[in-house]
């Protein structure tokens, strides 16, 4: 190792190059790891809030789905609203995960299929109710795998 002790000025300037090469590769060190700690504590941030939206958005659905069945009323929503509410928890979910956005394709399948009957049919109901569920399981998975 260099020795550092003896005061010459050959000494003298290794020592202020390695205490320099030392120093910046520390900043550097702390200043790329910042950088990543940023970015990954954004991304995160926009998987809670689509996740927070898309958790509220399929309540609503499913409310939705419970009033046309169930109450036969177009006073809390049509199947219009629906598609919207659908075609929104869709788009959100890209923000999440991938495999939230093969769950809400799905959705958006049954909600294609079934909708038209939802009004007479229990089985068209649960199907949906059954979608949404899944939907709300994977994207409670994805928020709970957060860091």
């Amino acid at each position: 190792m260099l020795n550092f002790f003896d005061g010459s000025e050959v000494d003298k300037t290794k020592k202020f190059i390695v205490i320099s090469i030392v120093s910046f590769v520390f900043a550097f060190l702390g200043f790329a790891y910042n950088v990543w700690r940023t970015e990954k504590t954004e991304s995160n941030n926009n998987v809670r809030e689509a996740s927070f939206g898309m958790l509220q958005e399929l309540a609503n659905l499913e409310q939705l789905v419970y009033a046309i069945h169930y109450d036969r009323s177009d006073d809390n929503g049509t199947p219009r609203d629906g598609w919207v509410k659908v075609g929104l928890i869709r788009d959100m979910s890209m923000l999440v995960a991938p495999a939230v956005e093969t769950k809400t394709l799905n959705l958006k399948h049954v909600w294609a299929k079934q909708w038209s009957e939802l009004a007479e049919s229990k089985q068209a109901s649960d199907n949906i109710v059954q979608a949404i569920e899944e939907v709300r399981v994977e994207t409670r998975l994805t928020l709970k795998s957060l860091d």
